[in-house]
């Protein structure tokens, strides 16, 4: 079922991308929205460089917001809007936050996890099933990605905090496979 402010939600969590990509981090945005009166009540990008953060994910940020706004940590009848398809940490966040639909725009292709968000909440075990909504914009969320990681195809330099990060990986003996 989609509803009829999917498309509005995702257009703003694609400018929190965007914010996340003038930063230097991967450009992933997100928007937590109350079902029952459309209001955003947490928003996120990726800050996992700039806080120095393992955890924070666009998902997470917004989650842990709209925790402290409704002043619980179950996020019940909430939707939440991301511009990718969660990573295993975020979906397990989504999961015992009792988020009630989620709907993002790109799939993660490029991903190491073996079984994708969709395959692990579509379980019989998990409490409370979660309805997803997939490829919401998925054109335009994939090219703020691709504009990121290939820069060079679209005359844009790398940001400087991801040139660091990737000079750090090159010059270090870390078997990293993919990069």
């Amino acid at each position: 079922m989609t509803y009829l402010y999917d498309e509005d939600f995702m257009q703003y969590a694609i400018r929190l991308a965007r914010i996340a990509g003038k930063k230097g981090e991967i450009p992933v945005g997100a928007v937590l929205v109350q079902n029952k009166n459309q209001c955003i009540i947490g928003k996120g990008w990726n800050q996992s460089i700039t806080l120095r953060d393992p955890t924070a994910h666009a998902e997470i940020v917004a989650i842990r917001q709209g925790g402290k706004i409704i002043q619980n940590y179950r996020l019940l009848d909430t939707t939440l809007y991301v511009t990718l398809e969660p990573c295993m940490m975020c979906t397990g966040a989504i999961i015992h936050s009792r988020i009630q639909r989620l709907v993002y725009g790109a799939s993660d292709t490029k991903s190491v996890n073996t079984k994708t968000v969709l395959d692990i909440m579509k379980q019989h075990k998990i409490n409370p099933r979660i309805e997803i909504k997939k490829n919401i914009l998925a054109p335009e969320c994939a090219s703020i990605l691709r504009s990121f990681f290939f820069p060079v195809e679209n005359n844009k330099k790398i940001p400087y905090n991801l040139l660091n990060v990737i000079n750090i990986i090159h010059k270090s003996n870390f078997n990293i496979g993919y990069i």
